[in-house]
């Protein structure tokens, strides 16, 4: 693929509820290149969290196309579930199986969907557990975590399906204050590592220090993106000045 055709694509995005009576996407035009790091900021209810799960067909669209490396996922006979292997998603509240152990959290999915040796996924799930600090918790339950420990197992779990972009919805909106920064540490040295990441935050130290760009959305609309110096140093929409006001 040439490395100047973006990686995903999004042409007029729409998602509408009660018959178009409430337009929670209304008419997206995004595009993102391998290694980015896009930040979705803007206030609650803009419609960020419905564009992050519908890049993932987790929210099927009303109207519009969502390109990835060259395929409209919208088409009917696309495979999301293969679809969702490449483009991994980490939410606000972890999701991580509460009968299973951490290691066994971790290596389920690639054993399963990607048919990879038993021994192979765990010493990759090991070797992961070790990169954010967690070894010592392989064997330990979802309930015996912090909030912070569970979202570091979700992110590298989702890690071991060795996704080409990672979507992450709020990651650290659940977590005690004090907790946040080792998620965001992980995140960090994930975008570091040149991964391809969107994520939807209202962490603005965050996305200042680690966007490529930063888009702010309201009203189901993008009403202003550029780099993280122009956003934040030199906002031109008086919404995301507002916004901006009350956030900084």
């Amino acid at each position: 693929m040439n490395g100047n055709t973006p990686y995903i694509v999004v042409n007029d995005l729409q998602k509408h509820y009660k018959g178009g009576a409430i337009r929670a996407l209304d008419g997206i035009d995004f595009s993102i290149n391998r290694g980015e790091v896009v930040v979705i900021i803007g206030p609650s209810g803009s419609g960020k969290s419905t564009f992050l799960r519908s890049l993932n067909l987790l929210e099927i669209p009303t109207h519009g196309d969502i390109i990835v490396n060259g395929t409209n996922i919208i088409e009917k006979n696309v495979n999301i579930d293969e679809h969702r292997q490449k483009m991994c998603m980490v939410f606000q509240h972890f999701n991580l199986f509460p009968h299973m152990t951490v290691l066994k959290n971790m290596t389920l999915a690639p054993v399963k969907l990607l048919k990879k040796p038993q021994a192979e996924v765990e010493t990759k799930a090991l070797n992961l557990l070790k990169r954010v600090g967690l070894s010592d918790r392989a064997y330990a339950y979802p309930d015996q975590l912090s909030g912070g420990q569970k979202q570091r197992v979700a992110i590298v779990r989702a890690l071991m399906m060795e996704p080409d972009v990672m979507l992450f919805d709020e990651p650290t909106s659940a977590l005690d204050p004090e907790m946040v920064g080792e998620v965001l540490e992980v995140m960090k040295e994930l975008a570091s590592d040149g991964m391809t990441m969107v994520v939807v935050t209202h962490e603005m130290g965050f996305a200042r220090e680690v966007g490529s760009r930063v888009i702010f959305m309201d009203d189901g609309r993008i009403l202003e993106q550029g780099s993280p110096a122009d956003i934040f140093g030199n906002p031109q929409n008086p919404r995301l000045k507002d916004f901006l006001s009350k956030v900084l």
